[in-house]
């Protein structure tokens, strides 16, 4: 049976809100299926605002892979500002989809991409104004199957509580699979009702289903064990890998934003993965092991995204873009394609090491010369060594020097604060890295007008990572630093006023770290946050440290543990951690030893070019590195005609 849409009742609220344009829908490349012709209903969501969640590549992708299958449906969510929240809820109109506006209750899945924990609260706006039960265990048949992906679902514990299944890893083969266990669930009458559907989802091996397993605590407050409650339940879940990135060529269609969103371009995932192992990036760890695009299928997914959507820009995406064995020939290839037309190129934050001034032409080729941005992380070559980030400062104003001296006027670098072992001096230093940048490029430039602006954030440990283990830095301390920082910078004025400096203050980083490591006695604190009106905590305006922490004093308490308990104690190597029944692949005696190599300061090479180095995740997952180079280049293309981003010369006055 068909489900009305509810515009007609959101539609009168709309003039009453800011920004109402990003709940019409509508937008070029979206999809509306036929409800009655699908036997599977997916509503997708990025439990953000839509200007931070269209751009999302986790949710497009999937979003337009499911749409592919003829009789499977998937309809896209965002979180609603609180303006329109609170109509929505004096006007009884649910949380709804922006493709057809239908209920989110209606849908057979709730799939969430978590990028980061902030986005928790979030989620139960969602479902509370969905009508869906915020609890897993209080849901029936008539509730959609609410499942939490994204990196944050690599500990999906403190949302044990709200979610019904977690997905570790990739997407694309994982949707499919609980795509075709629900349709034939569904096409048998729904046998043995929510549990025997979710218990198909947890003998796959790869969905994760809370409620399946059960946690005991020692009297110290810490985990005893994590048992499966049922037969046909795994004791360990593991994460998905997509190895052949050219069999999965998405999205094809990327989506356009009808409001301004917070990247204004087409991206290309050039590969997945990384190796480098610095110690602090979870990203890195839980994707590995690096899988290349070809230059071929990325030249393929170029074309074809600019001709779908008329974009400017194209961003080649990774965690680290310019280690693609054949990134030269790849930004080449492009700058040659589309030379002579509007359309740029963009790296994302790139390592001193792998930068060269022949690629950053090619990416400026078109005439886009953006400022050039750096990481490295930490501000002594000491830190440096215990993150495992080996970029010296020579190196750096090496590769500054040759970027001033070819044109360039603008820098950034980023770091962290409040890192494991970290000392006042460490950060301080970062001041002395800005001043000795601004230094060189004057040199090299010949002028005064150079800048370099730092950028600074609080270090929060992340599970299946080295510094799992490591004390979480107090908001205090990380405060105190920064303000040093500042003084260090501004004591010189001759170089000060070329320095820029923006940081975050350590209290949300301790949130985060709190939601990061947590287990399921976390979801008590967010429950009570969110019904305190805890909403968008990612964003500053709408951040409340003294809410979490308050909520955090009250639900913890009487379990006999407080937020430092999470947060700032350190770990011992046989502590079991939430996440221990959790696969990523990584062994833990390996990141044990690499938090022991942190401490000593010893640092670990790139097993791309190195050998195996033991971290388990390649005999683990069957899986292997894949990288070029393959020798071949990016051929030059026709152009397609009118609206063609390659001109065509016929077509051309």
């Amino acid at each position: 049976m068909s489900v009305e849409s509810v515009f007609p009742r959101l539609e009168p609220l709309l003039p009453r809100i800011s920004k109402p344009v990003q709940y019409v829908g509508g937008e070029l490349n979206a999809t509306v299926k036929d409800w009655d012709a699908a036997s599977v209903r997916w509503a997708l969501m990025y439990p953000d605002a839509y200007e931070v969640g269209l751009p999302n590549q986790g949710v497009m992708i999937l979003y337009e892979i499911l749409n592919e299958l003829p009789d499977v449906l998937a309809e896209r969510t965002y979180a609603v500002w609180p303006d329109l929240e609170a109509l929505m809820r004096e006007h009884g109109v649910p949380q709804f989809t922006v493709d057809a506006h239908r209920p989110l209750k209606a849908f057979d899945l709730m799939g969430i991409s978590f990028a980061t924990e902030l986005g928790y609260t979030n989620m139960l706006t969602a479902l509370d104004l969905a009508g869906i039960p915020l609890h897993a265990a209080d849901r029936t048949e008539d509730d959609p199957i609410v499942v939490a992906g994204g990196h944050a679902a690599f500990n999906p514990e403190p949302i044990a509580d709200f979610v019904d299944a977690a997905v570790l890893g990739d997407g694309e083969e994982a949707v499919l699979e609980i795509t075709e266990i629900v349709k034939n669930w569904k096409a048998e009458g729904s046998p043995g009702g929510r549990d025997e559907v979710l218990t198909r989802l947890a003998e796959t091996g790869g969905v994760y289903i809370p409620r399946f397993y059960d946690v005991e605590y020692l009297p110290d407050g810490r985990i005893q064990r994590v048992v499966p409650n049922r037969d046909r339940v795994p004791y360990r879940v593991f994460k998905r890998t997509t190895m052949d990135l050219d069999a999965w060529p998405y999205p094809k269609q990327p989506l356009v934003p009808l409001a301004e969103s917070v990247h204004e371009r087409m991206s290309v995932e050039i590969f997945r993965g990384c190796t480098r192992g610095c110690r602090f990036c979870q990203a890195g760890m839980i994707t590995r092991p690096v899988r290349e695009r070809s230059i071929e299928g990325i030249g393929a997914m170029v074309q074809k995204g600019l001709e779908a959507t008329g974009f400017e820009e194209v961003g080649l995406l990774s965690l680290s873009s310019a280690d693609h064995s054949e990134i030269a020939e790849i930004t080449k290839g492009l700058a040659d394609r589309y030379e002579g037309t509007n359309t740029g190129l963009s790296l994302p934050s790139t390592r001193v090491d792998a930068f060269n001034i022949d690629l950053a032409n090619e990416l400026s080729r078109n005439g886009r010369r953006s400022g050039l941005t750096f990481a490295p992380e930490g501000g002594s070559e000491r830190m440096r060594r215990v993150i495992n980030k080996m970029v010296s400062e020579e190196d750096l104003i090496r590769t500054v020097s040759a970027a001033f001296s070819n044109g360039w006027r603008q820098v950034k670098l980023y770091f962290m604060c409040g890192l494991p072992t970290e000392e006042d001096e460490d950060v301080l230093q970062i001041a002395e890295m800005a001043k000795n940048v601004i230094r060189a490029g004057r040199q090299a430039s010949g002028r005064n007008d150079v800048r370099c602006t730092i950028s600074i954030g609080g270090f929060v440990p992340k599970p299946h990572t080295p510094f799992q283990w490591a004390p979480q830095c107090d908001p205090d301390i990380v405060d105190d630093r920064l303000r040093k920082l500042r003084e260090a910078v501004n004591a010189d004025r001759s170089l000060g006023r070329n320095i820029g400096m923006r940081y975050h203050d350590g209290k949300p980083s301790l949130i985060e770290g709190l939601l990061s490591r947590g287990d399921r006695r976390i979801g008590k604190v967010i429950e009570a946050v969110w019904r305190d009106g805890g909403r968008f905590d990612g964003w500053s305006e709408h951040f409340s440290y003294d809410r979490w922490t308050a909520k955090a004093a009250e639900q913890l308490e009487p379990l006999g543990v407080d937020l430092a308990w999470f947060t700032t104690r350190e770990r011992e190597e046989l502590e079991v951690l939430p996440w221990d029944h959790l696969d990523s692949g990584l062994d833990k005696e390996w990141l044990w030893a690499d938090w022991q190599d942190a401490l000593d300061e010893r640092e670990q090479d790139d097993c791309r070019w190195t050998p195996c180095f033991d971290c388990g995740v390649c005999p683990a997952m069957g899986t292997d590195i894949e990288v070029g180079p393959t020798g071949r280049k990016l051929l030059p293309i026709s152009p397609v005609g009118v609206g063609s981003p390659v001109k065509n010369p016929a077509l051309t006055p």
